[in-house]
């Protein structure tokens, strides 16, 4: 199946190759602050605390060095998805123990009238789990190549 379903989601604005934050906590307000600078979303906190009690109730890290931190929110005015990258991996509580280098934040609006956050999820664990397009995303250094993954990712 491919994935680029999630093309339309993808924008330079939200690709965050060297995410800085070492923890998952930092990770997770570094990502947030990136979604509020770029004009995404306005409301920090609301969003903040809603991925943290998510990422509380059900760690979202799949393994294989990925995590899909999402949620849904009144705050959040359409689906977006942001992409970050850690170098250095970030401990995410992932059941098989691996770092997490490679991050989609997926917000959606708790009224999907399109139904499509779900599916946005699921392309996106698709994504992740081929192990050629994780090591494309972990080695991608500009947004038209990360896109182009995207674009052209099978499952």
């Amino acid at each position: 199946m491919a994935v680029a379903g999630l093309a339309p989601y993808c924008h330079e604005k939200l690709f965050l190759p060297d995410l800085k934050a070492r923890d998952k906590d930092a990770a997770l307000a570094e990502m947030v602050d990136h979604l509020v600078a770029s004009g995404r979303v306005k409301a920090r906190g609301v969003i903040l605390n809603t991925i943290r009690e998510r990422e509380r109730i059900w760690p979202t890290a799949i393994g294989r060095g990925a995590a899909v931190p999402h949620g849904r929110s009144l705050v959040v005015p359409e689906l977006t998805i942001l992409f970050a990258r850690s170098s250095q991996g970030i401990d995410f509580g992932a059941e098989d123990g691996e770092p997490v280098r490679l991050v989609f934040l997926i917000l959606a609006p708790y009224q999907d009238k399109e139904n499509r956050y779900l599916p946005a999820l699921g392309k996106v664990v698709e994504l992740v789990a081929n192990e050629a397009t994780r090591r494309e995303l972990l080695a991608v250094q500009t947004f038209a190549e990360f896109k182009r993954i995207v674009e052209g990712a099978t499952a």
